[in-house]
């Protein structure tokens, strides 16, 4: 990196995850450039051409490139396979084909690993098996960048995310279909309001949670670490809690009355029963560990979904 004010390009500039990195890079000076499908810098990772990623490179000219590009919700197999995994190996034949290539930072993710060890944490050399198509989607992008670093000497750092949380969090994911849906009621709840059903899948899994915040602060220092030998690094709290007291927790902030109604589920659903990262090489490496606890993301959370209602309320009574 420059010794002045550094270049960061920041790949899926403007979703949940890149805006907030976005933000935390322009808060320490850096000129952070947000890239996605849409906006000012476009560029579309999937397309067959990967000519318009490296005129981006060219003009970008970064010290440092963030992938937070990617697929996970209301997308199939393939698609996500070609975010995910496909994308990332042209993302990484650009990066070693300039003269000077940035250091690339890669958000992984927990669901690369597949079930973990219940009551243990799991370590970055643990063997990937994972059991859903994002898990093997991520985990191709995953290799794509090891091959990059072993083969061609690619300067990168994975972070494996454990689930992300916290004021932004996509509606798709289960965590922010309730805040969304906790929101919506409060905005209409009268005097005398009868509970709310929600009716969820069954919430029999432990997950690990990390806030969005704090996946930032890790990127941060991930960009100013050392070279690594072995780059993967895990980035969660380090705790595994079940989904249903996750989910209590979240109601109760609300303050509104819910009824909660476990469904059947699905008898075919593979997922990970167990997600808890050890995260003892972020704090070795990165002099890294979660800042914010649960209370404060689900807080956040909540109060992001009910300003964008708000606004988006606001907004349809103008026109």
């Amino acid at each position: 990196m420059n010794t002045g004010a550094p270049t960061v390009l920041v790949l899926g500039g403007t979703g949940f995850l890149g805006r907030h990195i976005v933000a935390g890079f322009a808060a320490t000076g850096a000129d952070a450039v947000p890239s996605a499908r849409h906006g000012a810098h476009r560029v579309d990772l999937t397309a067959a051409d990967p000519g318009p990623l490296a005129a981006l490179l060219r003009e970008v000219r970064p010290d440092v490139v963030v992938n937070a590009s990617g697929r996970a919700w209301a997308a199939g197999a393939q698609e996500m396979a070609a975010a995910n995994s496909d994308a990332v190996a042209t993302l990484a034949a650009a990066l070693t084909g300039l003269p000077v290539p940035p250091r690339l930072i890669h958000l992984g993710s927990v669901h690369e690993y597949g079930p973990g060890t219940v009551g243990a944490g799991t370590r970055e050399d643990h063997e990937p098996a994972p059991v859903t198509d994002y898990g093997r989607s991520k985990l191709g992008g995953t290799r794509a960048v090891l091959d990059a670093v072993r083969t061609e000497g690619l300067d990168a750092i994975v972070l494996r995310l454990a689930n992300v949380c916290g004021p932004g969090t996509h509606r798709g994911s289960l965590l922010g279909a309730v805040g969304a849906r906790l929101a919506e009621a409060g905005v209409a709840a009268g005097p005398a309001t009868d509970p709310v059903e929600l009716r969820l899948a069954p919430l029999r899994a432990h997950r690990d949670f990390v806030d969005v915040r704090d996946v930032v602060d890790a990127v941060l220092a991930a960009a100013g670490a050392p070279r690594q030998d072995h780059p993967v690094i895990n980035i969660g709290s380090g705790a595994a809690r079940p989904m249903r007291l996750i989910i209590d927790r979240l109601v109760a902030l609300s303050g509104l009355p819910v009824r909660i109604v476990e469904d059947a589920g699905d008898p075919l659903r593979t997922d990970a029963e167990w997600q808890q990262l050890d995260i003892s090489r972020a704090r070795r490496v990165l002099n890294w560990s979660p800042a914010r606890d649960l209370d404060t993301s689900l807080s956040d959370l909540l109060g992001a979904a009910r300003t964008e209602l708000t606004t988006q309320t606001a907004m349809e009574r103008k026109t």
